[in-house]
């Protein structure tokens, strides 16, 4: 199974430096907000994001592409939060005050997108933590139900049930559902 970010983890193993930047630039927003949307405090989620790719790097001498790249990324990111989640429990970061919510002048759909934005994270907060990592997944990475059963250790049934269910309390919590 290779395309090409497999590719280039193989070319990094292989001791092309310029692959990995490769790498860490294309994967390194999405799974930046994984992380940081996983745990509360910005500080920590920096770490957790920074230890991530310390066990990238260090792995790369046993990488072999049996699954797609984000799958085995997350699978360490997954790994590496639920040794955090066992010490400190777990949190989403609130949402930021510069965050753009709505696009326009009118300040009435900007308060609607602003409240709206503040449900939507408490209701994701409030999922419990096998939900909200298997949703993160999903909406973050992209990842498929099988892609998140093998970067979590869960049956495909379990994942595509989390992410059912995080999904359906999302949009009630919303008002969409």
């Amino acid at each position: 199974m290779e395309g090409a970010d497999e590719e280039l983890m193989l070319a990094y193993r292989d001791g092309n430096a310029g692959a990995f930047e490769t790498l860490y630039g294309r994967h390194r927003a999405r799974l930046f907000r994984f992380v940081l949307r996983s745990v509360k405090e910005r500080g920590m989620a920096e770490e957790l994001f920074q230890d991530v790719w310390m066990r990238v790097i260090e792995a790369r001498g046993r990488y072999a592409p049996k699954a797609r790249f984000t799958t085995w990324l997350y699978s360490i990111a997954h790994n590496r939060l639920i040794d955090h989640w066992r010490r400190k429990g777990l949190s989403v970061v609130s949402l930021d005050d510069d965050v753009p919510v709505a696009s326009g002048d009118n300040p009435e759909r900007q308060v609607e997108a602003r409240q709206g934005l503040e449900r939507f994270a408490k209701a994701l907060e409030a999922l419990p933590p096998a939900q909200r990592e298997a949703f993160l997944m999903h909406e973050e990475a992209g990842m498929s139900v099988p892609e998140i059963a093998q970067a979590t250790g869960a049956g495909e049934e379990a994942a595509k049930s989390r992410l059912r269910y995080a999904i359906a309390k999302l949009r009630t919590a919303v008002g969409d559902g």
